[in-house]
């Protein structure tokens, strides 16, 4: 896999004020830390920072971060989101070591057909969609599937039944549900929703309402 290499700005003025005019020239404000070094504030460019993360390896891509000049391996540790737009806002990055284990969350798929359970009108309801792990930055994988074709009703599926790379091991309860099974209960009549005077559902015309307050509000900040 070809390295990813992020560019850095640093030093960058801590702030609201700073780091939204950092926002508005498409830049996302973020720190670096981890294995014992300083915090460090940087900034990233916002359409780089989407490139190297839309990747197969998503939030969990092993990053080489350029800090003014010096190459620090590192991963995305968090990523803050506008509660309106939904943009990054915010990056936390940790350096790792390739040779020492890392915690991480990684997405859990299921795979196959229970079809046992869909022949007695039921469904197999996924609880975990990400479980934590530890493995090597090198060996951290992008996601980990579960069969459930050999699923009944009433059997789980729990963290310690997932089959794991060489080299990556569960870092919490392997008795952790996965995914169960329940019955499939449709709805014979649609429930009663109150209107507004234009003939909107209330909730969701409040909602509306509720983002449009929020939206004007970040957009006279």
């Amino acid at each position: 896999m070809a390295e990813l290499i992020l560019k850095t700005e640093t030093p960058r003025e801590l702030g609201t004020r700073p780091s939204r005019r950092l926002r508005r020239g498409g830049r996302v404000p973020g720190v670096v830390y981890g294995l014992g070094g300083e915090s460090v504030a940087v900034a990233v460019d916002a359409r780089e920072l989407r490139s190297v993360l839309n990747t197969e390896a998503g939030l969990n891509a092993l990053l080489t971060l350029d800090v003014a000049g010096d190459r620090q391996l590192s991963l995305v540790k968090e990523l803050q989101h506008h509660p309106v737009r939904n943009e990054v806002i915010h990056v936390d990055f940790i350096r790792v070591d390739a040779d020492v284990a890392v915690e991480v969350e990684v997405r859990v798929v299921l795979a196959g057909e229970a079809t046992k359970v869909t022949n007695e009108d039921g469904v197999v309801d996924q609880v975990a969609f990400t479980v934590a792990v530890l493995a090597k930055p090198e060996s951290i994988p992008n996601e980990l599937s579960i069969d459930i074709g050999g699923m009944a009703m009433g059997d789980t599926l729990r963290t310690g039944d997932l089959e794991l790379p060489e080299g990556v091991e569960l870092a919490g309860d392997p008795e952790d549900l996965v995914a169960g099974t329940s019955i499939s209960v449709i709805e014979s009549e649609e429930a009663e929703v109150e209107l507004d005077e234009d003939g909107q559902p209330v909730e969701a015309a409040e909602a509306a309402d509720q983002a449009d307050e929020a939206a004007s509000d970040a957009s006279a900040e």
